[in-house]
């Protein structure tokens, strides 16, 4: 399959993932506010709910983080960036990107990213991590 249909199947998985997180975050709102309105009865009921509150808190969190990543892929195919390594620019594995579709970094700057301790959504000058770990020459990043 080439690599312009694999990328049209992934954007139909994209455009799916995406409204089932949009609903999934959206029951998760619904449920939040019943269960802050029937709080009541004694502690064991407040710590049950209290505890089902946290794990639907962090639930949440990470549906609207990945939510989050599916959009900016999503506007990567429309503006035609899509499937382009924010650090090296270089193409992103076709399999990387069948596994995480919303992948931004190809596997060695995802490396380099996590070797050098930082977030690689917070980097905005990616030429410090490239050079400081070829200069090291523990990975290989031009292909």
């Amino acid at each position: 399959m080439s690599r312009t249909k694999t990328i049209q199947k992934i954007h139909e998985i994209l455009t799916q993932r995406h409204e089932a997180l949009r609903q999934a975050i959206s029951g998760d709102d619904s449920l939040l506010k019943e269960m802050s309105r029937n709080s009541g009865g004694d502690v064991v009921d407040f710590a049950s709910e209290n505890s089902f509150g946290e794990m639907s808190s962090q639930l949440a969190e990470v549906e609207h983080r990945e939510l989050q990543n599916v959009e900016l892929a999503l506007l990567k195919m429309k503006d035609g960036t899509y499937g382009k390594c924010d650090g090296c620019a270089g193409n992103i594995p076709l399999a990387r990107l069948q596994a995480l579709p919303y992948a931004s970094l190809c596997i060695k700057c995802k490396l380099a990213a996590e070797k050098a301790g930082v977030d690689p959504n917070s980097v905005t000058d990616w030429s410090l991590i490239l050079d400081a770990n070829l200069a090291t020459n523990d990975i290989d990043y031009i292909s």
